[in-house]
This record gives structure tokens, C-alpha cells and sequence, in this order.
């Protein structure tokens, strides 16, 4: 067995993506130090890394939202716990509407982040162009400002849990594919890798799109499947404002943040295209998936539509890649019914780290 790789741990987190960092992070916190993570490549390396770094709070629930805010608490301290920069800053999200049908949805969704303990404003168009200043608002009818959301960096808060979670006492281990499991009793016993068995009395399962092939290896169901992702990068743009607020335009499908004098602009498409349905690549590690324009024009005009300085701004990078997406857009999160001791963390539906 590879020096260094333990024969035994109370824990076994398979993943080391932004949710396996935090489990173990989390359960440092908790007491619970004899916890190992095992990734099959880098940390980062599957979806985490290509995350656009929204740090949105507001949920469909007052748990996930309750979760969410905790998040973005979490993030703000991190680099002062463990000497990891994040990147996080609190600049704030805008979701506007150009029909009184969406501002009456986004007003709804105002008034749940109130009753969530959230701090919220209902804006006009004209206070959006206020804050907003490249921002086409002549067919807003309004929007929702929320103060308290932001933006991070996905890696560097991921190394920061990592860093975090060893520090406590947990174990991370790079370049250790978890090959399977067995099951005894109808519990989890102990985990397989290339240089030996791991005993465990408890496993995690956090490996994000993998995780419903590797789920199926040992029985336990996890629907999820995982969907291609675009957003674009622009050049450096000349006299565009610092600090501007996150942008979602919920009608036309796109989400726009500033960083570092660039723009970058990212859709939710209605109609995504899937991905990986006859299994994931083990070796797919920081790899993007082939361009598709066409596919993501549409979303692109409607940006340019709203910031009419896209039109003109260069394009350096045109991204692709995939996040995992389950049936009914809630993440899983706890227990296995199928075995015990397994728990599962996965399937976040491009929220794990936005």
C-alpha cells in the first residue's frame, strides 16, 4: 500500500471537488477528524474549476436558503482561518425583468428572502441604471437587488476547505481513484483503490457527475446526469465600472459578473444538451467540451441586447463544460436508503459552487 495511505478511516469521502472538501471541512468542525478524502486526479479538476463563482442566496426553500446564506458567511472567513485566498467579495446580485409578469415573480421571491432573513431591495429600471451604468435598461420594468451576494474564486475556496479540513486532521489524498466498495450486511465496510482497501464505517459519495456510475457499482440509485455548460470570457474592456453587481436575467437565460476588467457571461439554456449518458470519462480532468456557437448564440444576443458594449468587446475565451443536473433540480444530500453508512452529497444542480 502507498506510504501515507491509511488502512483504515471513520470516514471516506469520494471526491475532492468544492462538496468533498466542504464535508470534510465540515466535519473537522464538528470533531470528527478521522476523515479521509480520496480524489481520483487534483482537487478541482472535474467541475469545480470551471465554475463561474456566483455567490447567490436566495433558494426555492427556507432550508436551502438558509444553506446558502451560510455559504456566503462561510467564504467571508475563510481566508482569515486558513491563510487561503477566496477571491470573495460581497458586490451584490441584480435580477431584473421586462414584464410586470417577471417583476411580479421577482417581487414573490423578495418577499420569501425577507421572511429567509435575507436583505433584499426592490429596485425600478431607473435605479438599476444607476448601478448599472452599461446596462440597456429603456425596457426594464424593474428588478431585485439583493446586498448581500457576491462572487468567489471556485478553486481557491475549495483549496481553502482542503487546507482547513487538513489542518484539523483530515487526510487528503490526490490521485487515488476509489475503484469500488464492498458492502456487508447491508453496510458500507470497506472502500477499494489501486494500492489496497480502506476500512470504513462510513462513506461519501461527493464525486459530482461520476457519482451515478460509481453509485450503481455498489447500489445505490443516485439519478443525475450531467449537461454541457457555456459562458464566454471577454478581452479586457476599456472603462468598464469596477465592482458592478452580479447580473441574472431570468427571461432571456443569462448571467453576466465583472472580474478583473473582463465580463463573463454564461446561460441557462432551456433546452441544455446532455452529456456523458453512457458514462463518464475517468481520465476527463480540467478538460473542456468542444465549441458549440450556435447552440449558445441565442443567450449571447440577448446579453449583447442588455450590455451593448458586448457587441464590440473581443472574445478570449469561449468555455464548455459539463455540470451534473438531476431530474428535479434539488441536490442530493444524506443518507443512502440502499446501504447504510453511505451517504450521498451531489447532484447540486450547478449550485455545489456556482
Amino acid at each position: 500500500m502507498t506510504e501515507g495511505l491509511p488502512r483504515r478511516a471513520q470516514v471516506v469521502i469520494v471526491g475532492g471537488g468544492a462538496v468533498g472538501c466542504s464535508v470534510a471541512y465540515h466535519l473537522t468542525k464538528i470533531g470528527i477528524t478521522d476523515v479521509l478524502l480520496l480524489e481520483r486526479r487534483q482537487l478541482t479538476c472535474g467541475t469545480t474549476w470551471h465554475a463561474a463563482g456566483l455567490v447567490g442566496q436566495l433558494r426555492a426553500t427556507a432550508n436551502m436558503t438558509k444553506l446558502a446564506k451560510y455559504t456566503a458567511e462561510l467564504f467571508l472567513g475563510l481566508e482569515a482561518e486558513t491563510g487561503q485566498a477566496t477571491g470573495m467579495k460581497q458586490n451584490g446580485s441584480i435580477a431584473v425583468a421586462t414584464d410586470l409578469e417577471r417583476l411580479e415573480e421577482l417581487q414573490r421571491g423578495a418577499s420569501m428572502a425577507r421572511v429567509f432573513g435575507l436583505e433584499v431591495e426592490e429596485v425600478t429600471a431607473e435605479w438599476i441604471a444607476r448601478k448599472y451604468p452599461v446596462m440597456h435598461t429603456d425596457d426594464l420594468v424593474g428588478g431585485v437587488f439583493l446586498p448581500r451576494d457576491g462572487q468567489t474564486n471556485p478553486i481557491d475556496v475549495t483549496q481553502a476547505m482542503a487546507r482547513g479540513a487538513r489542518t484539523a486532521g483530515a487526510r487528503v489524498m490526490e490521485n487515488t481513484p476509489v475503484r469500488g466498495a464492498t458492502i456487508e450486511n447491508g453496510r458500507i465496510s470497506r472502500v477499494q483503490t489501486d494500492e489496497g482497501e480502506i476500512e470504513c464505517e462510513f462513506l461519501v459519495i461527493a464525486g459530482g457527475m461520476w457519482s451515478r456510475d460509481f453509485g450503481r457499482q455498489i447500489g445505490v440509485n443516485i439519478p443525475l446526469h450531467a449537461a454541457e455548460h457555456f459562458y464566454i470570457v471577454t478581452e479586457p474592456i476599456d472603462d468598464l465600472p469596477g465592482e458592478l453587481p452580479v447580473l441574472r436575467e431570468p427571461s432571456s437565460c443569462f448571467y453576466a459578473k465583472e472580474d478583473a476588467g473582463k465580463l463573463l457571461v454564461g446561460a441557462f439554456e432551456p433546452v441544455a444538451k446532455p452529456w456523458g449518458g453512457d458514462g463518464i470519462p475517468e481520465d476527463f480532468s480540467f478538460d473542456q467540451l468542444p465549441e458549440d456557437f450556435d447552440h449558445f448564440e441565442p443567450m449571447l444576443e440577448r446579453a449583447m441586447h442588455r450590455i451593448p458594449l458586448l457587441k464590440t468587446a473581443g472574445i478570449q475565451t469561449f468555455f464548455n463544460g459539463p455540470e451534473s443536473f438531476t431530474p428535479d433540480n434539488r441536490y442530493y444530500l444524506g443518507e443512502a436508503p440502499e446501504v447504510q453508512g453511505v451517504f450521498v452529497a451531489t447532484g447540486f444542480n450547478s449550485t455545489g459552487i456556482q
